[in-house]
């Protein structure tokens, strides 16, 4: 069996997605102690909010609340949009603070306030995306 498919047997390791969810909740903690975990988890979290909410505008419609009027229809969309920027400016802080030591507390700020935009993504069926048909 050849590296590929060992990779893709037991998943990235690097990013912690091979042993399903308690490690990747435990790389999360550790990245508090560790500045490259710190970078790890933020590049991946920022990636993956960005991905997702790019596939919920373009391929997904709206839940049933937001078609009642328009207003509602415009600050998903919106709100979209404000999750895809943040989860690009997650991953570039990743980047950032993995050069410099001092930069950690940049860093975890950053990755508490990503916990917003994953909270919104998962109630507004962003955990729908991983489902297979």
């Amino acid at each position: 069996m050849g590296n590929a498919a060992l990779s893709a047997l037991h998943g990235d390791a690097e990013l912690g997605l091979g042993d399903g969810g308690a490690s990747a909740v435990a790389e999360m903690v550790e990245a508090g102690q560790d500045v490259t975990k710190l970078r790890r988890a933020l590049f991946a979290g920022g990636v993956g909010k960005a991905g997702v909410a790019l596939y919920l505008a373009l391929f997904r419609s709206p839940p049933g609340l937001f078609l009642r009027n328009n207003p509602l229809l415009y600050s998903y969309y919106v709100t979209l949009v404000a999750v895809v920027l943040f989860g690009v400016a997650e991953a570039w802080v990743g980047l950032w603070a993995s050069h410099d030591r001092h930069r950690r507390a940049v860093g975890m700020t950053m990755l508490w306030l990503s916990v917003l935009p994953l909270l919104f993504l998962t109630g507004i069926g962003g955990s729908t995306v991983l489902k297979l048909k």
